[in-house]
């Protein structure tokens, strides 16, 4: 019987048959046990590339900026792999396998190629995962509103766990309130929204949430930093001169700026300048400052140049167009979709409000908000850097009163604004008066656009910014 038993035995080509005696039948048991151990654990692993899938926007490689697992470490479906920043924005890539990760392709701000694998992961066997269907996930997803999902221009921000969450509860995001960072919906908010819940699905609000006001304290303090950031002040760090060159790679941001103005250069432009008095817009943007923020918002002079200029589009349709690459099609875009160019620690970038044209001020002003937060954060997404039509730099933040600005292909027009001064001007009576004054510089593609064209469309945007009151005729 011991015999029989050795030879039905997995691991019996490594007894000899004249040593058997000195096996008893527990000994036999468990090399038996242990032989099958081993072949389960190698039967149960299939390891899987992940590889990285068309972002979109004709982006092939993007950077790695951060890794959110290590090799050896267990993911779930929907959980943050790494974060990648192309030349256009940041994309956080999720994991779409249950399993262990078991090699990372790529270190730190090394360049990752799309359709090349990102990660090796150790899946279940038995699940039969199909290789050609190794894609990740990146938003925006199929489902609008498990992402950071745009509702009537306001996203709402969630991890991929938390919407793997409210996937598996059949919840909306966007009637949960979030309690994190930029209203970003936590963990913890769709579980107080489940114990809350009592079966009816109300339906996602029109409009943007409103944050309440800051307390007096905080405020003050803010305003006086504002001014203070106005002076320019030596650098804080200690400059190391090394006296060697030192050669970087042109990657995120700046290669996006190096190819857009290379593009740019094929495009003559041509410029046309003038001053705006905003004496009575500064009036009416401080009689609206408090009200805005007691809904929330920080009302700055931006929104109101936007819609003016939106509104401007509608008389001059042709600043809103773009021109093929071969110079035969104009094609006039239905959507105001205005850039507004933003400095960051990452560079210059141009996210845009999108449809301006069916905006109030208030709503372009909370988008503003919305925009500058995740800018500063290093956080926009694709969505709010591409798409554009028109753009305003308002470089007055900065310095300076005129500036030649360049054109963002595919658009055919952008305007630079200058810092307001309080000048001395002259009203009609021939009395000198302090003026609120503003410069503004236009750049045109003289290919499709004349200068005509562009001076009435200045003059337009102009007369709505000195009668603010005139906006009211033709506000949508």
């Amino acid at each position: 019987v011991c015999i029989h038993h050795v030879r039905s035995c997995s691991s019996v080509r490594f007894i000899k048959s004249k040593y058997v005696c000195v096996f008893d039948k527990s000994a036999v048991k468990f090399s038996h046990q242990q032989r099958l151990f081993r072949t389960s654990a190698v039967s149960c692993g299939q390891i899987v590339q992940f590889k990285l899938s068309d972002i979109g926007e004709g982006i092939t490689e993007v950077t790695v900026k951060e890794w959110y697992i290590k090799e050896g470490d267990s993911v779930s479906q929907f959980d943050s792999i790494c974060e990648v920043q192309s030349d256009k924005a940041s994309v956080t890539i999720t994991s779409r396998y249950d399993g262990i990760i078991r090699k990372l392709h790529y270190n730190l701000d090394e360049i990752a190629y799309v359709g090349k694998p990102l990660v090796d992961i150790e899946i279940d066997a038995s699940k039969g995962v199909a290789p050609e269907e190794d894609v990740v996930e990146t938003p925006p997803m199929s489902h609008e509103e498990h992402t950071h999902q745009e509702i009537k221009g306001h996203k709402t921000l969630a991890t991929p766990a938390v919407r793997r969450l409210a996937m598996e509860n059949n919840i909306k995001l966007s009637e949960v309130v979030g309690t994190g960072k930029d209203n970003r919906i936590l963990k913890e908010d769709i579980l107080n929204y489940l114990a809350k819940q009592t079966g009816a699905i109300l339906p996602p609000s029109p409009k943007a949430e409103i944050i309440p006001p800051l307390p007096k304290s905080e405020t003050v303090p803010a305003a006086a930093k504002d001014k203070a950031r106005r002076i320019p002040l030596p650098v804080s760090r200690p400059i190391v001169f090394s006296g060697k060159d030192k050669t970087e790679p042109v990657t995120g941001f700046q290669k996006a700026m190096v190819k857009t103005m290379s593009a740019a250069l094929k495009i003559p432009h041509f410029g046309y300048c003038d001053e705006i008095d905003l004496t009575q817009l500064v009036q009416l943007r401080e009689e609206l400052k408090h009200l805005a923020q007691t809904r929330g918002v920080k009302l700055s002079f931006m929104p109101f140049f936007i819609k003016a200029a939106s509104l401007g589009l509608l008389q001059y349709p042709i600043l809103n167009a773009s021109l093929d690459e071969s110079c035969q099609n104009i094609t006039y875009k239905a959507s105001h979709n205005i850039g507004v160019a933003m400095d960051t620690e990452q560079g210059l970038i141009v996210p845009n409000v999108k449809n301006v044209q069916v905006c109030s001020v208030f709503e372009i002003a909370s988008e503003l908000n919305r925009l500058q937060s995740l800018g500063s954060a290093g956080q926009l997404g694709t969505n709010d850097l591409t798409g554009g039509t028109f753009t305003l730099s308002n470089i007055g933040t900065i310095g300076g009163t005129y500036t030649k600005p360049v054109i963002l292909p595919p658009e055919v027009a952008i305007g630079a604004l200058g810092k307001i001064q309080i000048l001395p001007r002259f009203n009609g009576k021939g009395e000198v008066f302090k003026a609120q004054i503003m410069n503004v510089s236009w750049s045109a593609d003289h290919r499709i656009i004349d200068g005509a064209t562009m001076a009435r469309f200045s003059n337009l945007w102009k007369s709505y910014l000195e009668n603010p009151a005139s906006m009211l005729l033709d506000l949508k």
